[in-house]
Parts: structure tokens; C-alpha cells; sequence
């Protein structure tokens, strides 16, 4: 019997193996296009652990000095401002997550026609739709008093309150079409391009932050120079993919098609919906904690979801797959994709499980040494964030299926639910559980609102398909 695990688990480790490599597998047979998934998945997974060991890496750097260097009350500023960003992720219409859906199709059929089309139609929208965004906030900004907005009191916090959210917004409008780069990489399961470009911009990130606290600089010059980086990093990337690897697909003008822009619209409208969900559903915290207890009650729980969304490891093998699931689909392989499914599921509910019982246990300590003892969570947020870490393996690998297709437009319902009923729960709990009852309508939305009907939907999908 042990003799004949062994040889299972060594036949099962060369299987792993022999999808570890450079070159491509024949994509003209089913058995090669299954492996050559499974081997982009994997480069991108190894690519983004890297990425977010920069990512660790700079935030075990950066907040303990930017805490210290800014205080407690600018740096709560900083991640209020920094979550009023996240709530405008969705302002490009979702035509990102459109795109990435149509080239994987266009891969699945093998149309370098379309995809040069699709690109060029997305690029102009989104371009338009940034300086439309730097327009209207050159317009307001003048207008709003921003130091209301985000609820701070210090001379200094009220100064800076304004300039930070104007560097902000610059940072994401400059993001929107340099994005598209991204997005026809995930489209063509090449993600781990954009991840390595993502780990050159965080680098360069933390290079602006050391610099701007050794020449003690404001805060809107820090924030300038921490997102600086990962800007000029996805610069970088556009005109690498679109300049040589992948020239043929170069934005042109006499490519916009409005049909096929009405078509990346059409698919990104559901993910527009969706982005708007789940902005509301779970980028609202820092928002609601600041309006209901002040700027400076922010700093621990962002501390705290900073550690724990560091956590989430399972996003590294999990983000690839939609792509590969999307592709397959356009195939009709659909063995393949509940194959998928159900082993993705295994491991990223057990990974959560581990990581989440692991940081339960040691948040306290890492979070003093890390952050300072000020900003040590009570024992009911850690029990919060340790539910919601377990949830998002299952959420994250349901949602990379039910991106695909006519899906799309059937998890908008349940994520309505679940975000909707997260936020108003929200606003009731964290006048009763303070920060915590933030994270605990969360958990307590979406297990609700989202497990089971997420299950029944991917079961009733891959028997009927």
C-alpha cells in the first residue's frame, strides 16, 4: 500500500513537472491545449508570487514608517482617500474585464482579425473616458471641501486633504488606458508579463517612499511617489507589449469599430455592475468607519486588512484561471473547466483555512511589531477577518468561472444580495461593534447572500453544458 501511494504521489509530481517549462505545447490537440492552460496558470502563479512578495515586502517597509513619519491621523487620511479611489474602479465601464473576455475568445478561436479590432476599440474609449475623469475633478475640486469629505481636524491633515486626493485621482485616470496592456495579457493567459512589469513598478514604488521620507516631503509628494511607480511600471509594460511583442495589436485608430465596441461594452456592463457591488459590498469600510468614528479609527482596521488581505495566496493560481476558463468555454471544453473548478476549490479553501487559523493566532504580535501597539485590532476584528479570508478562496475561484460567458449576468444577482446587504448592515453595525461590525456584515452578507447560490448555479452549469 505505501509503496503504491508513493509511486501515485511520484506519478503525480512528474505530471506537475512536465508542465513546468518554457516552451509551448501543441495547441492543436485537446490533450495541448489542456496542458499549455495549465502551464500558463502556472507561470502566472509563479509570477505573482513574486509580484506580491514585493508587495509584502513594501508594506512591511511602508507601514511601519509611514505610520510613524505621518501619523496617525494623516495616515488614516491616506487609506480614506486611497478607498474613495477603489470606489471609482469601476469608472471605466467595465470594459477592461470586457476586453480581457473578448480577446479570450478571440484566442479560442483563433482571430487575430478581432483582436487587433477589440483592442483598438477599447483603448480610445478608455482614453477618453480618463481625460473625462481629469476634467470633471479639475472642475469640482475647487469646489468641495475636502477636509469635511474625510472628516480630519489637524492644520496639517486639512492642507494636505485635497493635493493627496488630486494625486490620487491623477494616478488612476493615467492607469485607466495604460490598463489595457494587463488586460490583453490576462486575455491571452500571459499574465505573468504583467505581473514581472508589476514587480519593476512596486520597486520603484518603494524607492519614491524611501526617498520621500529621507527628504521628509508632504504627504501628497509621498503618495505621488509611492504610486508613481507601479504608473510608470505599467508604462513601461504598454510599450513593451504593444511596441514589440505584440505589435500587430498597437491601438490604431482606423481599427475602432463601434460594433465591436458596443460588444466589449455590452460584456463590460455586467462587470461594471459587478465592480460597483463589490465596491460597495467591501471597499466601503474605511469610508464608513471614518464617517461614523473618525479619520483616526481607520488606521488599525486598515492595518489589519492590509495583513490579511496580504494573506489571500490562493489569488495567485486563482486570477489565472479566468482566462483559461473563458477560453475554454469558447472551445466547448467543458470537461475540462469542472475539472478544473473542483480541484481549484480544494486547494484554495484549504489554503484559506491554513492562512487564516495562522494570522488568527499571530495578528496581534506581527501587527505590534509591524505597526506599533496603538494599532492592535480587537480580538472580534480578528475573528472577523479570519472568517472573511476563508470565504474569499471560494468566492474568488466561483467568480473566475462564472466570469465567462452568459454567467456574467447571472452572479450579478446574487452579488447584488450580497453586497447591498453588506453595506446596510454596515452602517447599523459599526455603531453597535465598532470596526468590527464593519468586517462582520461582510462575512455575514455574503455567506448569506452568495455560497449556496454560487454552488448551485456552477453544478446546474457543467451538468447541463
Amino acid at each position: 500500500m505505501r509503496a503504491f501511494r508513493s509511486l501515485n504521489i511520484q506519478r503525480r509530481w512528474e505530471k506537475i513537472t512536465s508542465l513546468v517549462h518554457l516552451s509551448s505545447f501543441d495547441k492543436t490537440t485537446e490533450d495541448g491545449r489542456s496542458k499549455e492552460r495549465y502551464r500558463r496558470v502556472f507561470a502566472t502563479t509563479a509570477a505573482s508570487v513574486a509580484s506580491k512578495g514585493v508587495s509584502i515586502l513594501t508594506n512591511l517597509i511602508s507601514v511601519p514608517l509611514t505610520v510613524n513619519y505621518l501619523g496617525t491621523e494623516r495616515y488614516g487620511l491616506w487609506m480614506t482617500i486611497s478607498s474613495a479611489i477603489a470606489l471609482l474602479s469601476f469608472a471605466d465601464l467595465g470594459m477592461g474585464s470586457g476586453l480581457l473576455n473578448a480577446i479570450a475568445e478571440a484566442d479560442g478561436k483563433d482571430d487575430r482579425h478581432s483582436a487587433r479590432v477589440y483592442v483598438s476599440s477599447a483603448f480610445f474609449i478608455l482614453l477618453a473616458i480618463a481625460m473625462l475623469i481629469l476634467v470633471v475633478f479639475a472642475s469640482i475640486y475647487p469646489l468641495i471641501p475636502w477636509e469635511r469629505v474625510f472628516n480630519v481636524r489637524s492644520d496639517l491633515a486639512v492642507r494636505e486633504s485635497g493635493p493627496t486626493m488630486a494625486v490620487l485621482i491623477a494616478s488612476f485616470a493615467v492607469n485607466i488606458p495604460l490598463g489595457i496592456a494587463q488586460r490583453v495579457q490576462m486575455g491571452y493567459q500571459e499574465g505573468y508579463k504583467n505581473q514581472l512589469w508589476a514587480i519593476v513598478g512596486g520597486l520603484m514604488g518603494l524607492a519614491g517612499l524611501l526617498l520621500g521620507v529621507y527628504f521628509k516631503v508632504g504627504l501628497p509628494w509621498l503618495v505621488l511617489a509611492i504610486s508613481g511607480g507601479p504608473v510608470l511600471g505599467m508604462l513601461i509594460n504598454w510599450i513593451v507589449l504593444f511596441g514589440s511583442s505584440r505589435k500587430w495589436l498597437f491601438p490604431q485608430w482606423k481599427y475602432f469599430n463601434w460594433l465591436a465596441s458596443r460588444k466589449i461594452l455590452g460584456t463590460g456592463t455586467w462587470f461594471f455592475i459587478l465592480q460597483i457591488l463589490t465596491v460597495v459590498g467591501t471597499a466601503s469600510d474605511n469610508l464608513i468607519i471614518s464617517q461614523a468614528l473618525g479619520a483616526s479609527a481607520v488606521a488599525s482596521y486598515a492595518v489589519t486588512q492590509k495583513l490579511f488581505s496580504t494573506a489571500f495566496v490562493s489569488q495567485f493560481f486563482i486570477t489565472p484561471l479566468w482566462p483559461a476558463f473563458a477560453e475554454a468555454i469558447a472551445r466547448a471544453d467543458y470537461n475540462w473547466a469542472r475539472k478544473t473548478l473542483n480541484r481549484s476549490l480544494i486547494i484554495s479553501s484549504s489554503i484559506g483555512i491554513i492562512t487564516a487559523l495562522i494570522l488568527f493566532i499571530f495578528a496581534n504580535k506581527i501587527i505590534t511589531i509591524w505597526a506599533g501597539p496603538n494599532l492592535v485590532p480587537s480580538t472580534l476584528v480578528l475573528i472577523g477577518f479570519t472568517f472573511w479570508l476563508i470565504l474569499l478562496g471560494y468566492i474568488g475561484t466561483m467568480s473566475t468561472l462564472f466570469n465567462s460567458g452568459s454567467l456574467i449576468s447571472k452572479q450579478v444577482i446574487f452579488i447584488s444580495a450580497a453586497s447591498i446587504a453588506s453595506l446596510l448592515m454596515k452602517i447599523v453595525l459599526v455603531h453597535q461593534w465598532q470596526a468590527a461590525g464593519v468586517i462582520w456584515a461582510t462575512v455575514f452578507g455574503y455567506s448569506i447572500f452568495y455560497l449556496i447560490p454560487a454552488a448551485k448555479l456552477a453544478t446546474k452549469t457543467l451538468k447541463i453544458t
